[in-house]
């Protein structure tokens, strides 16, 4: 059992997919069958079933990834040590970004890093904030730049980087839009536009709802922002979105309350010896300007 063959057979793992851990790995697809083929044999028993396009772990695959997230843990923590002791920037940087970050944040931070720092491969995961949460504290990325919790407790630390404010917005034929004045309770009759009820965004708006012994109602959930903004400018329904997507297909709702913000920002596991790539990383985002 060497280095290549469990890391080969973690990216499978990870993202249920041969050719997606190749892609991951810099690799031909049968490259990657055959470390998992040799690790298979050495250990006399079958890692993984593959059903049709997908990959799923046997009993043996889940016992092995336990001890290979550990393994390869503690290389790549080995390795981070010794290239931040010669300074050298480069190396692989796993990132995991949320869809609205990577779409209406983060293009000018990641065009600047990468000409920067050419030797640094990105490789970036685009999933749910709640997502890319876990996948720091269980060792899978480096640092997550997300939607950030209300609370979050060590090893874990958070930084806001852009302070995200939120408003109620529908069409402007809807017959939200034709009011002047709206309470909360107001949304009610009409159909709900929102991300999923386990999203930190949801979150806020429930205990605005919660606060005034409301029970709030959804009629269409995804966690996509810029579907959320499609769906509500066609007309079937009110939504809550950061104002900076506000424009003419939309009509910013008149409704009464203290205003709602979410946290834009990065996330790290204190305990883990950060790269090189990841302390420049952090720095650039450290110095934008939260208006930006």
């Amino acid at each position: 059992m060497d280095f290549q063959q469990l890391r080969a057979f973690r990216e499978v793992a990870r993202s249920g997919s041969f050719s997606a851990a190749a892609d991951h790995l810099f690799l031909t697809q049968p490259a990657v069958s055959h470390r998992i083929s040799q690790l298979e044999e050495r250990l006399e028993t079958r890692l993984l079933d593959r059903v049709g396009r997908t990959v799923q772990l046997t009993q043996s695959g889940r016992s092995l990834l336990a001890h290979a997230e550990e393994i390869l843990g503690a290389i790549e923590n080995a390795e981070r040590a010794v290239r931040k002791l010669s300074g050298e920037v480069s190396g692989a940087l796993r990132l995991s970004i949320s869809h609205h970050i990577g779409l209406h944040r983060l293009p000018p931070i990641l065009r600047a890093f990468s000409s920067e720092y050419p030797q640094v491969h990105l490789d970036i995961q685009f999933t749910d904030s709640e997502i890319g949460l876990e996948q720091v504290r269980v060792g899978e990325v480096e640092l997550a730049i997300i939607t950030l919790p209300p609370a979050i407790e060590p090893p874990l630390r958070a930084r806001t980087v852009w302070p995200d404010p939120l408003s109620f917005f529908a069409a402007p034929g809807h017959p939200l839009s034709q009011r002047r004045r709206l309470a909360l309770a107001d949304l009610l009759e009409y159909d709900a536009l929102l991300p999923s009820e386990n999203t930190f965004t949801r979150r806020i708006l429930g205990e605005r709802f919660r606060d005034q012994g409301l029970k709030l109602q959804v009629s269409i959930a995804t966690n996509y922002m810029e579907t959320l903004k499609v769906m509500a400018a066609v007309g079937l329904g009110w939504t809550l979105l950061p104002d900076s997507m506000e424009d003419p297909s939309l009509r910013r709702l008149p409704v009464r309350f203290s205003p709602m913000e979410r946290s834009l920002g990065y996330v790290l596991h204190q305990e883990r010896t950060q790269s090189n790539a990841t302390q420049r990383f952090v720095e650039l985002l450290d110095g934008v300007r939260p208006d930006a």
